[in-house]
């Protein structure tokens, strides 16, 4: 694949058919209400009711999907190993932790493969919060991990992101008791987009680790154009107590397809695998296609590039528009909008153009995932005829 690789031939391999001009909800609305548990209060979303009837989502850009995977190798190969779906994968699995390894300098021992990067999240707060304590992170952020701790008896603490929405790790530090069984870091940050400096998370990483293990989700780190200098995956080689997740959701285009990896201590590991399973969790489809994702170097840096190419075109059409989105890192961007937050997400999804809305810091927001060119000018369309009414 190079540069100059068509999206169209893209498009019509038949890899967007959960994100493009496919049947979809008519929606009905929620009160604006908290992300996942009610413990936060910084960050609510207003979220849709989805109904399988009536209308037509002409750009899916609420999810974070990559709009160009899975790629057509790894369509291949799913498609050959469907016939395989009688028998389990745990040589997949095996084959895939090998090639894991081996990309990310650790041993076999130090990676546990999950439906997901979400699932490895709640799996280690299940296993780390049976007998209730704390969790520290900061605040907008990620919340699954947090709302299966609260969910499990633990309590959440949470620490508000410095004013340019890094992480205030001094603060978290100092948030750090006896009772904290897990401090949860996500960089870069969803759903504010932004990122945590490498040195200073590292630092912070040494410093923590020995108490308490941390837990830094990567889901969006391949996004970066030097991912290489930003990961703690190092630490983990250096044998100390961090868990680092990342997924095939996002940049390897198989979020429908559910896998995910973290990256900790052998003894980690075992920490979560004698108290939940692993592989027994993956299908062998997703298994085969996650081997040839691993492979498909072209595919996955022409996703990167367009993904930049497009976040930079709609952060620049945004400020265009009097708007002041966060500078982005990810494969969505949010930004401040100037009318309230429910009559905004009813208007664009009522022109078909799904989008996610939030209250933050005591103001409506919206975060538009980055879709094909073409969707992202539907959506800026769409947001000038609905804000402008």
């Amino acid at each position: 694949m190079t540069k100059t690789l068509n999206r169209r031939d893209w498009l019509k391999s038949g890899l967007l058919l959960a994100g493009g001009l496919v049947a979809s909800p008519s929606f009905a609305y929620k009160r604006s209400m908290p992300v996942k548990s009610a413990s936060t209060s910084l960050v609510k979303e207003l979220m849709p009711e989805l109904r399988m009837t009536e209308s037509r989502m002409l750009a899916r850009l609420n999810a974070n999907e990559n709009p160009y995977g899975p790629s057509p190798k790894v369509i291949q190969a799913i498609t050959e190993s469907v016939s395989l779906g009688n028998r389990y994968g745990h040589g997949d699995a095996a084959t895939l932790i090998s090639m894991i390894a081996e990309k990310e300098g650790v041993d076999k021992e130090c990676i546990m493969l999950g439906p997901g990067s979400t699932d490895l999240l709640e799996k280690a707060a299940i296993t780390r919060f049976q007998h209730g304590g704390n969790i520290v992170s900061a605040d907008p952020s990620y919340m699954s991990v947090m709302s299966t701790a609260q969910a499990m008896g633990g309590k959440w603490k949470p620490v508000p992101l410095a004013a340019d929405y890094s992480h205030d790790f001094a603060g978290m530090a100092a948030a750090i008791d006896k009772d904290t069984r897990l401090v949860y870091v996500c960089n870069p940050n969803n759903p504010t987009g932004s990122i945590s400096d490498a040195a200073a998370l590292r630092k912070f990483c040494l410093e923590v680790s020995p108490k308490v293990p941390v837990f830094v989700d990567e889901a969006y780190l391949e996004f970066l154009e030097t991912p290489e200098t930003q990961t703690m995956v190092g630490l983990v080689a250096e044998g100390k107590d961090v868990i680092v997740a990342r997924t095939f959701s996002k940049i390897h285009g198989m979020a429908g397809l559910r896998i995910g990896y973290i990256v900790a201590t052998p003894e980690r590991i075992q920490s979560i695998t004698e108290k939940v399973r692993s592989t027994m969790g993956l299908c062998v489809t997703s298994l085969k296609g996650a081997i040839a994702s691993m492979q498909e170097t072209a595919f996955l840096a022409e996703c990167k590039s367009q993904n930049t190419e497009c976040r930079e075109f709609i952060t620049s059409e945004i400020i265009k528009l009097g708007y002041s989105p966060i500078p982005s890192f990810t494969s969505f961007v949010i930004f401040p909008i100037h009318m309230e937050g429910e009559k905004f997400m009813k208007g664009m999804y009522g022109e078909g153009v799904g989008i996610r809305a939030y209250d933050m810091y005591d103001k409506p927001w919206c975060r538009v995932s980055m879709g094909t060119q073409q969707e992202l000018e539907l959506f800026l369309e769409t947001f000038k005829k609905v804000t402008q009414a």
